[in-house]
């Protein structure tokens, strides 16, 4: 199998639907037989909370795999058809613990090295510019936002893509590329349909054709430990999700 296609999914503000977003296409490629890791790299662990898990209980998560007192293979649980990395409190320690060590913004890359037998790995990035977001954009391949349709989220876009360009220009000046997901869409909503232009005008063939629709079904289902798929299998939101995945898979096959 050639390596696997790592996705890291960014946003720099908080709220957006980033990890709602990252738990739906990753449960979705592996409901489409895709062979897929997902990581929780965000210290909150939301989305560890978000597959049902208790991020107090875990013993095994991605802050032993980048102290290295686990192995990544070790570490990785089997969940919803797909390998899962779990997050805790203790990965808030890990940018200080890893400030003064050489190669600290390649840690993660170097981790998932180890990484065989999977197609997809999804990474949840934190919603901060720090150290493990770094790490995670150093490691990926390609990088995609999640972009709600209103005016402020758009005009927050620019700190992450000038993120993307230090990380290019520092560490690999062929990557990762990036590709925009329009979230929250509500075509009766005049302001929505401008926005939808203005960002198809603005970014042209990084933004998805594949849109996920306003629905309440989508934001409800974390908190049940589910996905969207999971949670109501016949909703506009897993319709969305599963278009969206399928646009992945046709964009660039995996193994």
């Amino acid at each position: 199998m050639s390596s696997p296609d790592i996705i890291a999914f960014c946003n720099q503000k908080g709220g957006v639907g980033k990890t709602t977003c990252a738990l739906n296409v990753a449960v979705g490629l592996a409901m489409l037989k895709k062979k897929v890791l997902v990581i929780d790299f965000d210290p909150q662990a939301h989305l560890t909370y978000s597959l049902g898990l208790d991020a107090h209980q875990m013993k095994s998560t991605i802050y032993s795999v980048m102290r290295k007192t686990q192995s990544l293979d070790a570490a990785v649980m089997e969940l919803k058809g797909m390998k899962v990395l779990p997050a805790n409190l203790d990965l808030s320690r890990l940018e200080t613990e890893m400030s003064g060590l050489p190669g600290k913004e390649k840690i993660l890359k170097n981790r998932l090295a180890e990484v065989s037998d999977v197609q997809y790995v999804i990474i949840d990035c934190p919603p901060a510019a720090g150290l493990l977001t770094v790490n995670a954009l150093v490691a990926c391949r390609e990088v995609y936002i999640p972009l709600q349709m209103e005016f402020l989220a758009l005009k927050g876009m620019s700190r992450l893509l000038s993120l993307l360009e230090e990380v290019k220009k520092k560490f690999n000046k062929d990557g990762p590329s990036y590709r925009v997901i329009p979230t929250r869409y509500d075509g009766r909503k005049r302001l929505n349909n401008a926005i939808m232009d203005k960002v198809r005008e603005r970014f042209g063939e990084r933004v998805f054709n594949s849109v996920i629709r306003e629905n309440i079904a989508v934001a409800e289902a974390p908190s049940f430990g589910q996905s969207i798929f999971e949670y109501a299998p016949r909703s506009h939101g897993a319709e969305d999700y599963l278009d969206l995945c399928r646009e992945i898979i046709r964009k660039r096959p995996a193994g």
